[in-house]
């Protein structure tokens, strides 16, 4: 049998689900730190990579404010959201190449949010076989690149796709 270790999901799989801190807030709020997994920040709206990403170049667009549904934000902060999406199609084109990209949000528990509070869009790059032995009958997913990493590569690229 071969071991696959991701010691970066030990954080998530020992978390306490008492934790009522919306992971989304506490990213914008800290966007400045060091090890901020933020993007880049718009006015209304921000780009953090996903922590525990499906893909390499995993990101989220999220509104500042926290709102748990599309019919609490603000059309203003629906079209950044999507501005920021449309922005990252061209990025992460550039720099992962990817064969296509997913983009989407779960609203609700039921179909899927992890985080159900402040709602988010995933933008999420794709190959084509992506999809191999080890997720299909292993039921585990290898992503060759730390999300910090991965961060600090898409960082410099939104000053040039403004």
């Amino acid at each position: 049998m071969d071991v696959v270790r991701t010691p970066w999901r030990s954080a998530y799989v020992t978390r306490s689900l008492k934790d009522d801190a919306c992971v989304f807030c506490k990213a914008a709020a800290s966007a400045s730190a060091p090890d901020s997994l933020v993007v880049h920040e718009g006015d209304l709206a921000f780009v953090v990579m996903n922590l525990y990403p499906y893909n390499a170049g995993h990101v989220m667009v999220a509104p500042r404010r926290h709102v748990g549904s599309m019919g609490e934000a603000t059309l203003t902060e629906l079209t950044e959201v999507m501005a920021l999406a449309q922005r990252l199609e061209a990025i992460l084109g550039e720099v992962y190449k990817p064969d296509g990209v997913n983009v989407g949000m779960n609203l609700g528990r039921t179909a899927g949010a992890g985080v159900v509070g402040h709602i988010h869009l995933h933008v999420v790059p794709r190959w084509t076989g992506d999809t191999n032995f080890m997720t299909v009958v292993g039921e585990t997913r290898v992503i060759p690149e730390d999300p910090v990493e991965a961060c600090r590569k898409l960082r410099p690229h939104f000053a040039r796709h403004a």
